[in-house]
């Protein structure tokens, strides 16, 4: 069975959706995602309006139930076929200092402040993957400013909810920081031997990106180390990907990647060799 996301907007409109897409029929809607997040407001929000709705990431459970990653939302979502969803986790927003080379105002016009200067940033919840442990992982882009090397994967206890994923506290409760350091993460992926493969959509960060920065992203496998926790990572195919937007692996092990994901797309079959 395949699902489907469209990208965020008003409730009701068709947009901000979960699908559910078999061969020769039309796609049938499970949840509004929009319309839930409206009862479902982030109270860590510190960006746009608290009921903001991005829907960018989905896994499949074995249950047919679907885990929603919502990058507006700062949060995961489990959704099973009736439509009736619960909350998994939120993710606290994270300070963060502000990177050089940024223009004097930020996106809203105000003056930014001084490099170096620490400001909160919203996590930004684009993917969510399920290992092979059966444990739920979310990857955040990093909201503004984006600094680089400070976009975080979490792992989450299977079945759980209203967990909390804090940066403050990171290894606490059912939400805890599985690796660290990563910039602009646009999509994660599982393989069999607790390996976890994450893209970054810009090595520069997606803002720095967009201010003319490289396109180059990156292609990571990350292996379980103590506290089982991505303790050690290997960059697959480096400088090889531009501006890439999924990964996919297969029950053979084989490794896919997505992109550009602005522009004419390919999947690439990724040699690890």
């Amino acid at each position: 069975m395949t699902f489907a996301l469209t990208v965020g907007g008003p409730p009701g409109t068709g947009a901000a959706t979960l699908y559910r897409i078999r061969p020769g029929k039309s796609p049938v809607k499970i949840k509004d995602i929009a319309k839930y997040q409206q009862g479902d407001p982030d109270p860590y929000n510190i960006e746009g309006v608290v009921e903001e709705s991005n829907p960018y990431g989905l896994a499949a459970l074995r249950d047919g139930s679907v885990l929603v990653a919502d990058a507006a939302g700062n949060d995961l979502l489990r959704v099973w076929p009736s439509g009736y969803t619960k909350t998994v986790a939120r993710i606290k927003p994270r300070v963060v200092p502000v990177p050089a080379g940024l223009p004097p105002n930020g996106p809203d016009g105000s003056p930014l402040p001084p490099a170096g200067t620490l400001i909160p940033s919203e996590g930004v919840a684009t993917s969510v993957t399920v290992g092979s442990d059966g444990h739920y992982y979310v990857g955040e882009l990093r909201g503004f400013p984006a600094t680089p090397g400070k976009s975080q994967v979490w792992r989450i206890k299977p079945n759980s909810y209203g967990a909390v994923c804090d940066p403050a506290s990171p290894y606490k409760g059912k939400c805890q920081r599985y690796a660290d350091g990563f910039t602009s993460i646009v999509d994660l992926g599982a393989g069999s031997h607790h390996r976890i493969f994450v893209v970054q959509l810009a090595k520069v960060s997606w803002f720095q990106w967009e201010l003319g920065g490289s396109p180059v992203g990156s292609l990571y496998q990350l292996f379980r180390g103590r506290h089982h926790r991505g303790g050690f990572r290997h960059e697959l195919v480096p400088g090889q990907l531009v501006l890439p937007g999924g990964v996919a692996v297969s029950k053979f092990g084989q490794v896919y990647t997505s992109g550009p994901i602005f522009g004419p797309g390919a999947i690439s079959r990724v040699s690890r060799g």
